[in-house]
């Protein structure tokens, strides 16, 4: 019988250990119990507040703008519901001067670093004054995974100008899948360029779900190709993403060079409210676990049993933000609409001859 021959790599014992060195951080448990102290002792009753109003309030974004969709009164939109601690636990780590550059289900985010919810819900209309927000950003992107590269040029101009500032961008695991994301983390990687990745792993790309897009053990383990550090998790619990956020920000500005992290969080509806039916892509009992851990649900728990907050105080709060939606939207509709004319001026810096040519021709139209 043949001897067999010494194998110089173990191949099967390196796949099964792939991605383990990951556990998600997390302070507050699905049952809303601390299981970190030392963390805990990070946040006052003030903050802890602020969060938990902060989440209320992207609740009540998503529902209300739902609603203001289904009336036909907006654009594209995106719902949130579900990735509340995600999105509302790391904006809240940015400081104003850093840059965001957000996906199209990042518009909360967006708002929360200065942009207003009129300005929101027009560009959600496709208005050009939904555009011309204060805040320090790019406006929504739509091309999946482009703000990653985007985000890499951004940081490496704050580093050339030696600002103390980082670039911050959001995409989610479909992003990963996509070239434009491994390219920006990339070229970040190698300028050790002030940016922060952060993937939002809520489960799918729309209908494909993340098991079937890539063959990584997990995410966060795909920024190590390109040399950076990162990190999971869980992105139900906001306090777990504000102090990662927080960190990675800190690192970053300090000169350390890029961090990429992956929050494990879901998407508890539709993908877009142009109307896919998650029914068909997802069964009722993979989502029930997800349900269970809903990030509003934990925080409105936590904090009852720390008497620092009450449903009274919650029902009050999601009245004084849908009636404060109710009027940005209605501010919205007293902005003049946009003449086809002026988008095309707004097309290119310095029109085409092509371009010219229709801008002369509707604007004859227009003045009629």
């Amino acid at each position: 019988m043949a001897k067999e021959s010494k194998k110089a790599v173990d191949f099967e014992k390196i796949k099964a250990n792939l991605g383990q060195e990951f556990k998600p951080v997390q302070i507050l448990n699905s049952d809303a119990k601390v299981v970190d102290e030392d963390l805990m002792a990070n946040f006052s009753d003030d903050q802890l507040v602020d969060f938990m109003k902060k989440i209320v309030w992207e609740r009540a974004l998503h529902e209300q703008t739902m609603n203001f969709s289904r009336q036909g009164r907006l654009g594209f939109y995106a719902p949130t519901a579900g990735e509340e601690a995600s999105e509302m636990g790391t904006v809240s780590a940015f400081k104003d001067n850093d840059f965001l550059l957000p996906a199209y289900r990042d518009v909360p985010q967006l708002i929360q670093h200065g942009a207003t919810v009129t300005e929101a819900y027009l560009w959600s209309r496709g208005h050009v004054k939904g555009n011309q927000f204060k805040a320090r950003a790019l406006m929504p992107q739509i091309i999946i995974g482009a703000q990653m590269v985007e985000t890499a040029g951004v940081a490496l101009g704050l580093k050339k100008n030696g600002e103390d500032a980082v670039a911050f961008s959001y995409t989610g695991d479909g992003g990963t899948s996509q070239g434009d994301t491994y390219e920006g983390m990339n070229f970040a990687g190698a300028f050790q360029a002030p940016a922060v990745f952060i993937i939002q792993n809520n489960g799918f790309a729309i209908s494909v779900p993340r098991k079937k897009q890539t063959a990584a053990a997990t995410l966060a383990q795909k920024a190590v190709a390109a040399g950076i550090p990162s990190v999971q998790v869980d992105g139900m619990d906001v306090l777990a993403c504000y102090q990662v956020a927080k960190e990675a920000r800190e690192f970053a500005v300090a000169g350390n060079g890029p961090v990429m992290i992956e929050t494990l969080t879901y998407r508890f509806g539709a993908h877009s409210s142009a109307g896919d039916d998650p029914s068909r892509y997802r069964t009722k009992e993979e989502e029930q676990p997800w349900f269970d851990i809903d990030p509003l649900i934990r925080m409105r728990k936590f904090l009852t049993e720390k008497k620092l907050w009450s449903q009274e105080q919650e029902d009050s709060y999601v009245e004084e933000c849908k009636n404060s939606f109710k009027d940005a939207i209605k501010e919205a509709d007293g902005v003049e609409p946009e003449k086809v004319s002026d988008m095309l001026k707004h097309t290119f810096e310095v029109p085409t001859p092509d371009i010219k040519k229709q801008i002369a021709e509707f604007e004859a139209k227009e003045s009629k």
